[in-house]
């Protein structure tokens, strides 16, 4: 199998590119993102593009972006501080983009979407940042691909030294380092790790599931089984 990541510099991309290189199956990783990630792997392909929106410069790599069983898509930022216009840009102008691309070179492609719990499928609820992920979700799931999964995480436990970019989130989670073992606890399957969102992500790829939307205990099976 061959997978594409994007987003494998953030807090779930990185357990998903440690899986993805981990997994017997995989033969190669190709990463899209604006930085290299400084991991060194035989199995690992890097392709830096300044601007992921830019439809020029996704045609420029078409070549590098073909023949893939499977991308997973770990883009995001916080919706903190923006406007809807300015959070969908990101979210869902971005996503759409490269799911364009991506659809037209590889149909046969299984892509799986990183949106998160509390996603509102029907685009009218009363939360900006739900709403923008919801018309996300549904776009990609019109965008031409073999199978779309749309993993909606709640709380992620971050394994293997891997650290979110995003500053507050990091501070958050060094200040909830201690509290880990209550949290697996009193969460209980709605807790998942950065290892199990690489391994569910690879489970689907693989053999599919049942339902395309897959919340922290469908994800935790998906891991597991």
């Amino acid at each position: 199998m061959k997978v594409l990541i994007y987003g494998a510099t953030g807090m779930v991309g990185q357990g998903v590119l440690r899986e993805c290189l981990r997994a017997a199956d995989v033969e190669e990783v190709r990463v899209v993102g604006r930085r290299e990630t400084g991991v060194r792997d035989p199995k690992l392909r890097e392709t830096v593009l300044a601007d992921l929106a830019n439809p020029d410069a996704n045609h420029a790599v078409e070549a590098e972006l073909t023949g893939y069983d499977a991308c997973f898509f770990c883009l995001g930022v916080s919706s903190v501080g923006m406007s809807e216009v300015e959070y969908a840009r990101v979210s869902y102008d971005l996503t759409m983009s490269v799911a364009g691309t991506l659809a037209r070179l590889n149909p046969a492609m299984t892509f799986v979407y990183v949106s998160g719990a509390g996603t509102d499928s029907s685009e009218h609820g009363r939360s900006m940042w739900a709403r923008v992920k919801g018309r996300t979700e549904n776009a990609l799931q019109r965008a031409g691909f073999r199978a779309v999964y749309l993993f909606r995480p709640g709380a992620i436990e971050p394994l293997d030294g891997i650290r979110s970019k995003t500053r507050l989130y990091h501070a958050l989670y060094v200040l909830m380092k201690p509290l880990w073992p209550l949290l697996r606890v009193a969460l209980g399957d709605k807790l998942v790790t950065t290892a199990d969102m690489g391994q569910a992500m690879l489970a689907v790829a693989r053999h599919g599931a049942p339902h395309a939307v897959l919340e922290a205990r469908d994800i935790g099976a998906a891991a597991r089984g």
